[in-house]
């Protein structure tokens, strides 16, 4: 990520939040920094971080006295909403494995917390800690949550540490966190920041008469947690949805829904949207066959019904055939047997960049678990297994690659 300069009536305002750590010493010069380039900074020191530098440093060089505590502050009575509310960006620098627990659980017991929870702004978390510390699973699975909650995480980097340890867990230095702050105000939001991401979820049905349908067991879950992991990553997403029932989305990245019930609807739907989408990624299991629908209900009285099929529109085989330059788009394989040999059927056939197989006869992959174990194949015939794992990591591993599409294209 590289930093662009974008111009601006007021200067923007960062607080910058120091947690007790030895690495603090790091956060005054990325304060100088900021202050360099014409930001409004706004320090605010937790209790722990005070063992390491003092306030009195960072009142100097801010734009404005150092605060660290919530009460006490003769200016406002509600220092955390006041810092919170005017923030065009939180950076905390670095962040130590308690704040981070502590952030994770929503704790809002000292004027740190309490400004990150007071806050719409992005937020950036710069850990730093001792390598043990990190590699705890307990710490990565707090960062995974606030990755969840759209917050934003500079891993740490490996080198020297307190002690004369060595390893990861090193707080980067002031000019990598400046660069990243700079992305963040020009509107990065993760890798996939300036995409826009188009995603199919859930089972379509065709009716078969007022009351019945032809369908499928597809819950749409997998294709929700693309939508949102997809969303967190900074694109923007459109998610065309025959959900039979509305998986919860998180409102914080502002998914746009569209609701598509039958394979024609979405074939629509899909079709007009692509063209300006640069990934498409059809989560979808999509009818295979549609049926004349009768007007009136089909009564049993009435004896069985003669139905005929039709097939319906190859919504993936029309997408490649109007694709543009640079889409990368996703096709799903669901298969119960000889699940391989047909998912490179389906690829020699549909060549899309990325074919995700997915065994739905195996225990805990198949429609309506919380898990998912895939295969990842591509056209230039690489085969990636994925175990079992939740449907957002799957989501993750599959953007990931995704994105490694785009880096090499862009080489």
């Amino acid at each position: 990520m590289t930093a662009t300069s974008t111009p601006r009536s007021t200067p923007a305002r960062i607080v910058l939040g120091v947690t007790g750590g030895v690495a603090a010493y790091k956060s005054v010069l990325l304060l100088r920094q900021l202050m360099d380039h014409g930001y409004f900074v706004s320090p605010v020191l937790t209790p722990d971080s005070l063992n390491f530098v003092g306030p009195s440093t960072f009142s100097a060089l801010a734009s404005e006295p150092a605060r660290t505590s919530l009460y006490g502050d003769p200016s406002t009575p509600s220092p955390h909403t006041a810092l919170g509310q005017q923030a065009d960006l939180i950076v905390v620098a670095p962040a130590t494995a308690h704040f981070i627990a502590r952030l994770a659980i929503g704790l809002a017991n000292d004027l740190l917390g309490a400004t990150v929870l007071a806050s719409r702004a992005p937020v950036l978390l710069c850990p730093a800690m001792h390598t043990e510390m990190w590699e705890q699973p307990s710490v990565q699975e707090h960062l995974a949550t606030l990755r969840a909650r759209g917050v934003l995480i500079m891993e740490p980097v490996s080198g020297h540490l307190a002690g004369g340890d060595e390893g990861v867990g090193r707080l980067p230095e002031p000019e990598a966190i400046f660069q990243t702050i700079t992305g963040i105000l020009d509107g990065y939001r993760g890798p996939l920041t300036g995409k826009r991401v188009l995603v199919t979820a859930g089972g379509t049905a065709e009716p078969l008469d007022p009351v019945r349908s032809l369908t499928n067991r597809s819950t749409g879950h997998q294709g929700y947690a693309l939508a949102e992991v997809a969303a967190r990553m900074g694109a923007t997403v459109t998610l065309v949805s025959a959900a039979a029932r509305d998986v919860a989305l998180d409102v914080r990245t502002q998914i746009r829904v569209v609701r598509a019930t039958t394979a024609n609807e979405m074939a629509t739907v899909v079709l007009n949207e692509a063209p300006t989408s640069d990934v498409v990624v059809m989560a979808a299991a999509v009818s295979d066959f549609t049926v004349a629908a009768q007007s009136q209900k089909i009564k049993k009285t009435d004896g069985v019904p003669t139905l005929t099929l039709e097939t319906t529109r190859d919504i993936v085989a029309a997408l490649l055939e109007q694709r543009h330059e640079g889409q990368v788009v996703v096709a799903f394989a669901a298969e119960t047997t000889d699940v391989l040999a047909h998912a490179k059927a389906k690829l020699a056939r549909k060549p899309v960049d990325l074919l995700v197989l997915n065994d739905v006869s195996q225990a805990g992959a198949g429609f309506g678990a919380a898990t998912n174990e895939v295969t990842l194949l591509t056209a230039d015939g690489e085969v990636t297994p994925v175990p079992l794992a939740s449907k957002e990591a799957i989501s993750e591993r599959i953007l990931t690659r995704v994105i490694a599409m785009f880096a090499r294209g862009a080489q």
